[in-house]
């Protein structure tokens, strides 16, 4: 008997449950009718007709008089015994694929909940080797649902680093397309390019501060260039000169902060060069200390001559 291809979606009753059903038939009789359509087409009862057959007893036919066939089937399905609501929300959706305009707009009629039905949509929408797993019950429609979104995630992973490519490395765009180069490798090789580049860069714009202090020893850029050292190796030595420069400065910045404070005693002494304490101040200075007194005197009495 021609069975109506809605209705092959769902699971047969499994052995035990035919044989219950068969010794009911047996005992009771038929109690609901195998359904067809005008046509003949078997639209509700598989089961029930299979257990006729193993009870050796005559089934009862009913003709659907609707012109809801499939509405019929999913309705009559909702509390099968063999189908997990996730089972039946994608049946739902193999059967709206079947049969567009044939199940109503309300899924709740159906027994089915519109967020599951949405979901059962999308993983046969997207991965309907995965649908058939879910209808089968051998996956649940929440973890194939989980599959789709990585799936989804994945493909625009590698759409994206396709963008990247062709914008950043079409030589190496080129090599993928060719087969000559896999597109792990690809994005591997452009991560090293723009990673010297970004080296590269930050070398330049170190040796331009060396070059504008005045610096005398050779610059990274061209012992770089020149192959003596490689890029990281030239960033590495760029960055330590520019810590060794900042802590000279804050050092010097340090010092300075310490004479500004006692600038107070330098003008004392310029004031009164030649008084006892002066002399025994400068007196206890020796070297560097001394100069450096000499020169601040100086310089703070031509600055308050100037003044005046």
């Amino acid at each position: 008997m021609k069975v109506h291809p809605v209705t092959a979606l769902f699971p047969m009753l499994g052995p035990d449950e035919l044989l219950d059903l068969a010794q009911e038939i047996e005992s009771d009789g038929l109690t609901e009718p195998v359904v067809l359509d005008a046509d003949g087409v078997l639209l509700d009862g598989r089961g029930r007709l299979a257990a006729c057959e193993l009870a050796d007893t005559a089934p009862r036919f009913t003709t659907y008089q609707g012109d809801d066939p499939v509405g019929l089937i999913v309705s009559a399905n909702r509390d099968h015994p063999n189908t997990t609501p996730g089972q039946h929300a994608m049946i739902t959706a193999m059967a709206r694929a079947l049969s567009p305009h044939a199940l109503p707009s309300d899924p709740a009629r159906c027994g089915i909940s519109v967020t599951r039905l949405s979901i059962a949509t999308i993983v046969l929408e997207h991965a309907p080797d995965l649908a058939e797993q879910v209808r089968t019950g051998a996956l649940a429609l929440n973890a194939a649902y989980t599959a789709v979104r990585r799936r989804k995630a994945d493909a625009k992973a590698l759409l994206t680093q396709h963008a990247r490519l062709r914008q950043h490395a079409p030589d190496l765009t080129e090599q993928v397309i060719a087969g000559d180069l896999a597109l792990t490798g690809a994005i591997a090789a452009l991560d090293a390019r723009q990673e010297e580049e970004h080296l590269r860069r930050r070398v330049e714009e170190i040796d331009a501060i060396r070059v504008a202090d005045g610096a005398t020893t050779p610059a990274f850029v061209p012992t770089a260039g020149a192959g003596d050292i490689d890029w990281r190796h030239a960033h590495q030595r760029a960055e330590q000169y520019l810590a060794q420069r900042h802590d000279a400065i804050r050092h010097v910045q340090h010092s300075l902060s310490g004479i500004a404070e006692l600038w107070s005693a330098v003008q004392d002494l310029a004031h009164h060069p030649r008084s006892p304490y002066a002399r025994e101040i400068l007196k206890g200075l020796t070297g560097p200390a001394r100069t450096l007194a000499n020169r601040l005197i100086a310089l703070e009495t031509t600055c308050a001559t100037g003044t005046a």
